[in-house]
């Protein structure tokens, strides 16, 4: 690809940029460029000069955690003078989110702080990002440790809360899918591995965990959800009035299946089943829901592209099984869900071995699971046993992590509810954070997710870099948007993610600019970068 440059121009370090800029030069006041952080030192560092601006605790409307922190009110204005609402915030800045390695503070957390020193008496809540954290409960004690342990308080007064289920995408999203938080798919691109199974139990994992959960059974052809799960009303109900599609429920699960439209497994061509897929999925009334798990059809076909493609996935588990053979189909899905973005968090190997006579037996050989995990970089492995009380809950109508939550089963897929909330926990993070304007520089900078890497871009060469319809004739490939149809001072109004592969950017002019991270990594950079150092 050919990115658009300036005629003759040479790049640009940081400082000239920045010198370039009226408000934000080197030398940047002291007071908007404070506000960008909550605390430490920033050094500005130029081919010929450093400046140290040294600063304590403040708030910021520009930097994204610190307003969430701000939004109680309880901010303090210097280490000098703090109020007790800075002390309280300064004692729960100790307790670090292990997924994020960040600061309970700084990602937000803290909600609705109200502080009375003359009684003593300090109550806030903690607002994570899901209602199935598995730490929630260490969170909630230390919290209450550290605000205990100050002179001065008396009583601490710690609620829990989760954030509102939303997807964190750009674009229109279809109602029903519009207050979903993730979507999960499990896939393995081979019948008979134990997909379904794998999903279903995931499902009810996340469930007994705390969450909000749905099940989608995405197999028209052979759908299984009927069989594995037993709700009182196994008819799919309409909306006569907003034509949509009411779910069944088991055990509190949301559940959609072909299976329980009253026709069975569906006998049809390829493009009326995606058409079916699509209705059942995006006009269902799911509600709010935190997880919804879909149980993909085996294949790489038109039906999981267009699941992939309608859908925005946040993450897949792969299942698989020891032989050969299927690594070699699995192997396809991984590289389909690679294509388009969707990270593979975790590898589920069932049917691995047996225990018998003080053994452990291992019949259909070893290693396709790992084999996976070294190929592709997937980081989490689980082993399913050869268990008999597993497959007879999956014929029975009650999920094995229902019908015997402490046994050996149930504690690997609560080993993987744990993986599947961490990491759709990390990919929203770097997602949501992975591209964003700072207005102290005038400049857009750049981290994209699972890279190390990051940089700043100046506004107008994003803009004159659309390789849209619009800028670029599709035909002929002739640059239509020319470098002095785009002003050097341009702003963007608005940058949101778009899947997990690209963010939409809304400019001045109305126009909404797909900036896929990879064409966004090719571009003129601007070369010196801020760096951020502790006090």
């Amino acid at each position: 690809m050919t990115l658009l440059q300036a005629p003759s121009s040479p790049t640009l370090t940081f400082h000239q940029y920045c010198t370039s800029q009226p408000k934000a030069g080197l030398y940047v006041a002291e007071k908007s460029f404070i506000q960008s952080t909550l605390s430490g030192s920033c050094f500005l560092s130029s081919q010929r000069q450093v400046k140290t601006l040294n600063f304590s605790y403040t708030c910021s409307s520009l930097n994204s955690f610190t307003a969430k922190a701000a939004s109680n009110g309880a901010c303090a204005p210097s280490v000098s003078g703090q109020t007790a609402e800075s002390e309280v915030l300064k004692a729960l800045s100790q307790i670090i989110d292990p997924d994020f390695g960040t600061d309970i503070v700084s990602c937000g957390f803290v909600k609705d702080l109200l502080v009375d020193e003359n009684l003593g008496e300090v109550s806030f809540r903690l607002e994570l990002t899901t209602p199935a954290c598995p730490i929630k409960d260490m969170f909630e004690q230390k919290a209450n440790e550290v605000v205990a342990e100050l002179s001065w308080v008396k009583k601490v007064n710690v609620t829990m809360s989760a954030q509102p289920a939303k997807p964190i995408y750009a674009g229109q999203l279809p109602a029903g899918l519009q207050t979903i938080s993730n979507i999960i798919a499990v896939s393995s691109c081979k019948g008979g591995v134990g997909k379904s199974t794998v999903a279903v139990n995931l499902a009810y994992t996340l469930a007994d965990m705390g969450a909000r959960v749905g099940i989608f059974d995405a197999d028209v052809y052979g759908p299984s959800l009927p069989t594995m799960v037993s709700p009182e009303n196994r008819i799919l109900e309409m909306n006569a009035e907003k034509r949509t599609i009411i779910p069944t429920e088991y055990m509190g699960v949301k559940l959609v299946s072909f299976g329980f439209a009253g026709q069975g497994r569906a006998i049809m061509r390829g493009p009326m089943v995606s058409g079916v897929i699509n209705q059942l999925l995006t006009t269902t009334e799911w509600g709010e829901l935190d997880y919804l798990v879909i149980d993909m059809p085996p294949g790489t076909g038109d039906i999981q592209l267009t699941l992939c493609q309608v859908v925005p996935l946040t993450a897949a588990v792969i299942v698989t099984t020891p032989q050969k053979l299927a690594f070699i189909d699995v192997a396809k899905g991984v590289r389909m869900f690679s294509k388009l973005k969707v990270p593979c968090v975790a590898v589920v190997e069932n049917m691995c071995h047996f225990d018998a006579d003080g053994k452990r037996y291992y019949p259909f050989g070893r290693g396709s699971g790992s084999q996976v995990v070294q190929q592709f970089g997937i980081p989490h492995l689980f082993d399913l046993p050869i268990q008999p009380a597993l497959s007879a809950s999956g014929d029975s109508g009650m999920p094995e992590v229902v019908a015997d939550p402490q046994g050996e089963v149930s504690r690997t897929f609560q080993e993987l509810g744990v993986c599947v909330v961490q990491q759709c926990a990390k990919i929203r993070q770097q997602v949501s954070t992975a591209v964003s304007y700072d207005r102290s520089f005038k400049a857009i900078k750049v981290k994209v997710p699972d890279s190390d890497e990051e940089f700043y871009l100046h506004p107008a060469t994003v803009r004159r870099n659309d390789r849209s319809a619009q800028s670029v004739d599709e035909w002929s490939g002739e640059q239509k948007l020319q470098y002095s149809d785009i002003p050097d001072d341009i702003e963007p109004e608005e940058i949101r993610p778009l899947g997990n592969y690209a963010v939409e950017i809304t400019w001045p002019d109305g126009f909404n600019q797909i900036a896929p991270y990879d064409q966004l990594q090719m571009m003129e950079r601007l070369v010196e970068v801020p760096q951020l150092t502790p006090a």
